[in-house]
């Protein structure tokens, strides 16, 4: 059995030849490709949609989060020097998963939430 496993949502698959197409498709096409719906993040108080990383850092900004300068492949947040609280994004907003919307509710509760874009 020669050929790339594949790890997606907790299923293993084998690929026997793997295309370069096949191994660079990003989440969001595989979501697609499978027909499951895309999820957003919206600002609660405001029932804004949150498509741009400049609209998430000023709600994040009027939370009390304050933007971490320390990393060139990350963009982090965090609460204050002394607390344990860090928010980690992809550089790029294309790249922005579901993964990354749930970690900033769980830990914004009262202002965010994610739903299935219709």
């Amino acid at each position: 059995m020669s050929g790339v496993w594949v790890f997606k949502h907790g299923v293993a698959r084998l690929i026997s030849r793997p295309t370069r197409e096949e191994l660079e498709r990003s989440e969001a096409e595989l979501e697609a490709l499978k027909g499951q719906p895309k999820r957003v993040l919206v600002h609660v108080p405001s029932e804004q949609t949150i498509t741009c990383y400049e609209d998430l850092e000023r709600r994040l900004v009027e939370l009390g989060w304050e933007r971490y300068n320390n990393n060139n492949d990350l963009i982090q947040f965090h609460r204050s020097s002394s607390s344990v609280h860090l928010i980690s994004l992809p550089k790029n907003f294309s790249d922005f998963k579901s993964t990354h919307m749930y970690d900033i509710v769980v830990k914004n509760r009262h202002s965010f939430r994610v739903v299935v874009k219709q």
